[in-house]
């Protein structure tokens, strides 16, 4: 398969990955939505709407590991609708991200700090990069220079006791232009 489609796959593994850890695993359907500028930067590539439609129903039936993905849209938003052997895939095969684990167990916490999710990242990382967002609906952007334990990009936001974030591709953040 082509680079670009293995990192859609990628991509939808580690979504589910983290859905997995949070909310637990179900040999279940897993709708996954996305607007197309994100699939485009995935995928490397300038397509219309109905290009990229018949792009991803092309992909649907060519992924490695998850089953027959299914695609429809609305305008331009697309769903891709893992079916539940992909479920099970993730849940079995996909190595879990041991960071990932540890931060999604802090954010569950009431009264997460900063300080406890750099010391997470740091734990995993020498190459941590913490930035103010000035204005958005974020506090603080995290990421790690070298990509590892991650390439994600963390938004974060902390109301009152509660920690809200949002993971991004490096691409996807770099367009919502925080």
């Amino acid at each position: 398969m082509e680079l670009a489609y293995q990192k859609l796959e990628q991509n939808l593994i580690d979504l589910i990955k983290e859905e997995q850890m949070k909310l637990g695993y179900q040999k279940e359907t897993i709708r996954l939505y996305y607007p197309a500028d994100s699939l485009l930067r995935l995928l490397g590539k300038e397509l219309s709407i109905e290009e990229l439609q018949q792009e991803l129903e092309w992909f649907g039936t060519h992924t490695e590991y998850l089953g027959t993905v299914t695609v429809s849209h609305k305008k331009d938003r697309f769903c891709l609708c893992i079916p539940p052997e992909g479920a099970v895939y993730v849940h079995e095969r996909a190595p879990e991200n041991p960071f990932l684990k540890e931060w999604i167990t802090a954010v569950a916490v009431h009264g997460c700090t900063l300080e406890k999710l750099l010391e997470i990242c740091e734990k995993y990382s020498d190459h941590t990069v913490v930035e103010k967002i000035k204005e958005g609906e974020f506090d603080v952007l995290i990421y790690f220079a070298d990509q590892k334990p991650d390439a994600y990009y963390y938004c974060v936001k902390f109301e009152g006791s509660h920690v809200i974030y949002h993971r991004f591709t490096k691409e996807d953040y770099e367009e919502m232009g925080f």
